[in-house]
Formats: C-alpha cells, structure tokens, sequence
C-alpha cells in the first residue's frame, strides 16, 4: 500500500495542475457578423474549436451578431457597459470610428518577435487600405472581398451569346443585358443590389468611371463629381432601358434570384461564391466587374480587430487567436468554405488553394481584381456618410430624384456631417 503512494500523490499533483491550467485559460469573447453567404457559423465553430484543442490555455466564446451594422453597435454597447469583448470582426470601414472612440489597440504596439512582425506584413497591401492610419496597423484582414460580376452560361448560350465572354465594358454589359431579356422575354439581363450596401455598389460604377469618392484621411468625399454622376446615370438607364427592374433590388435576396436564373447576371460580393457554386443548377461563370474608363472594385468586408479596454494577457490571446485564424492554411480552407479571399499570397501557395483554384477558376477573380481594386469608401462618422449616399442612390434609382439631384444634396449633407474633421 505504502509503495503505491508516491504514484498516487503524483498522479493528484498531476490533477491539480490540469485543474489549475484549465481554471487560468485566458477567456476571450469575439463578436462575430453573419450577414452573407453559406453556413458562415458552422465554419467559424469549427475553426474555433480547432483552435481550442491546439491551444487549450485560451477559450474562445464567438457571438454572433447579425450585419455588420449590428455587430458594430453590440461591440461598442458592450464596450459602454464596462463588459468589452477581447476582439471582433467587424467593418474593414469601421476604422474611424473606432479609433476616434479609443476602441482598438495598434498591432504595430502588440508585435514583439521578427516573426510577428512579417505576420503582420504578409497580408495583400490592397486588403490593408482600410485597416491602416496615419502608418499604424488597426484592422487585419479575414472575411474581405470584392464585388464580382456573376452570370448565367446556359442563358447568354440560349440567347445567342458566347457563353464563355463576360461583358468586359459598360456598354456591353448593357447590350448583353438586352439581348437575354429579348431572347428570353422574362427573365432580367441583369441585376445590382441597391438595398444594404447601396454605396458599395455606387462606389464601384464611380472608381470604374475613373473617381474616387473619398481622401485617405475620411475628412473629405466627392460624391457630386462629374464622373460620380455619370455613374449614377449610367446605372438608373439600365432599369429605364428595361434591362434591370426599376426601384431597389434587395441585397438578401439577390443571390436567390440568380440561382432561380430570374437574371442572367448579378453584382455581388465574392462571399457567395462557395453558396453558389453548391447550389446552382447550371452553368454559370464569375468574372471582373466591367470597365467604364478603368476596370475597378472597391474591397469590402470585415477586418480583426482587438479592443484596448481588455488586459495585456487578454491582448496577447487575441493576437495568438487571430494569427491562428489567418495563417496560410486556414486563410485557404476559408477562401474554399466561403469563396471569400485568401487574404494573403502565402495563402494562394498553399497546396490546397493553389488546387482549387486550379480546378475552379472563379475562385481566383476576387484576388485578380485586387489590383484594380479601390479601398471602400471610410471616413469619419463614417454610417452617417454611408447612410447619406444610400439614400442618395436609391432615391435615383426610385425616380424621386435626377441622379445629379440626388448627389448634390448627398454632398451638401455630406459637408456638413464632415466639417469638424477638416483640418
């Protein structure tokens, strides 16, 4: 019996210290949008869950926390009732806001090892346009994309198109678009969403037409230019030539329209890819949005970002975390999962990534178009603008306004919202 006992202390000791360990995990809570997109929670669990057997001294607890919008206002609620979250995803474009309520912590401040250090310089510089300020790192790029043009083999073959050839130019788009509603009689040449994020959408039309809507410092936009209006004109004339159903065309439910072929193409985000390609039941082919003047897409999507109110020990989980999740190999089973980008080169490198996109071609356009690509319209008070030129579109788009009226005013609003901020 007493020969037993050194064993049996040992194997108590042993227990305390896994029960000690286990009671000092660091606990982080991530706020996490759904709002596009395929089964996104079911790949978030299952990553977090993988981390968590890797990384048993840290618990991640995800929060699912509806758009971007509302991911937003529940972080920063959170943040007001002294309960802060250690990191979330959200709005690449969120970044004003935040760092002018002190909300974020730069990971320029968080790294300490060279290996760290190319971490953080390892991402597409395309994709780091709307986390950076003033030569510091807020934002790290997980769930971005641009916004590509989708269509419908089969219908652009039984209206008398090559069904291989995207329309490549604006007028072309616009001739297509109205070859398949002639040939078709039903079904819509094409569609862009106008509801959600009608400002993305516009933002694309302005840079393709040669205009950018905003400076780098968020102090300033130019929604009222000669080019932005031609813009707004050439989008209102697709619906007033019949080739795309007049008043707005709902962000939710656009992917469904196309999978059911009531249109022929689409504007949407990349983050549909994986969820059509599962779904659709013909051929269909993905595509660079078309040029005006320059071929262009801004980037959009959700950044990490990790919040200042939260202890040094909490930061540096969250660092470990978010790592974790964009290292090469997860950033390419994600872009997989998803049709979201690998948000770095390494991640195109992969064997898996590089094999897919062999395979299935679509799943390299977003990352092509990175380089005619444009950071998505921020600025300060940044929801205010946003909402502002929203309306702006939609009132074009409905007939309560010239598209010229609209911006006009949208620019007005838009100065006034903006004049503490210039310097």
């Amino acid at each position: 019996m007493l020969s037993r006992l050194p064993f049996a202390l040992t194997a108590l000791a042993a227990g305390l210290l896994s029960a000690t360990q286990a009671s000092a995990a660091v606990d982080l809570t991530m706020y996490y949008p759904v709002s596009v997109g395929g089964a996104l929670t079911d790949v978030i669990d299952e990553l977090v869950e993988e981390f968590e057997d890797e990384h048993p001294e840290i618990d991640v607890e995800a929060i699912y926390a509806g758009n971007y919008d509302d991911t937003r206002v529940r972080a920063m609620s959170a943040i007001e009732a002294g309960d802060t979250p250690q990191l979330s995803v959200m709005f690449s474009i969120d970044l004003f806001e935040l760092i002018e309520q002190d909300a974020i912590v730069a990971f320029d401040d968080l790294v300490e090892t060279d290996e760290e250090r190319a971490w953080l310089d390892g991402f597409y510089p395309g994709l780091m346009e709307n986390g950076q300020l003033d030569g510091k790192t807020y934002g790290i790029p997980f769930q971005r994309s641009t916004i590509v043009l989708f269509w419908n083999k089969d219908a652009f073959e039984a209206a008398g198109l090559d069904p291989d050839t995207p329309p490549q130019n604006w007028d072309e788009m616009a001739e297509m678009a109205q070859t398949v509603r002639e040939a078709s009689g039903d079904q819509w040449g094409v569609m862009v969403p106008s509801t959600g994020y009608p400002y993305w959408m516009f933002q694309a039309f302005a840079y393709q037409n040669g205009h950018r809507l905003m400076n780098d410092a968020g102090t300033e936009v130019y929604f009222d230019d000669p080019a932005a209006i031609e813009a707004l004109e050439y989008w209102v004339s697709l619906a007033e030539d019949g080739v795309m159903p007049g008043g707005t065309i709902e962000w939710g439910t656009l992917r469904q329209n196309f999978l059911e072929q009531s249109t022929a193409m689409m504007w949407h985000t990349t983050g549909n890819l994986s969820a059509v390609k599962s779904d659709a039941d013909f051929d269909f082919g993905v595509a660079m949005l078309p040029a005006k003047t320059q071929r262009g897409s801004p980037t959009g999507g959700g950044n990490f970002y990790i919040f200042a109110d939260t202890s040094d020990e909490e930061q540096r989980a969250a660092m470990t975390f978010i790592r974790w999740m964009t290292a090469p190999e997860r950033a390419a089973d994600w872009s997989i999962e998803t049709g979201y980008m690998g948000v770095s080169p390494a991640a195109y490198e992969t064997e898996a990534l590089r094999d897919y996109v062999e395979a299935f071609p679509p799943a390299a356009v977003a990352r092509d178009q990175l380089e005619f690509g444009t950071a998505e319209l921020a600025t300060y008070e940044g929801g205010r603008i946003r909402r502002t030129l929203d309306n702006a579109v939609q009132a074009a788009l409905t007939g309560q306004m010239t598209p010229e009226e609209a911006l006009t005013q949208a620019q007005a609003e838009a100065d006034r919202i903006l004049r503490r901020y210039v310097r």
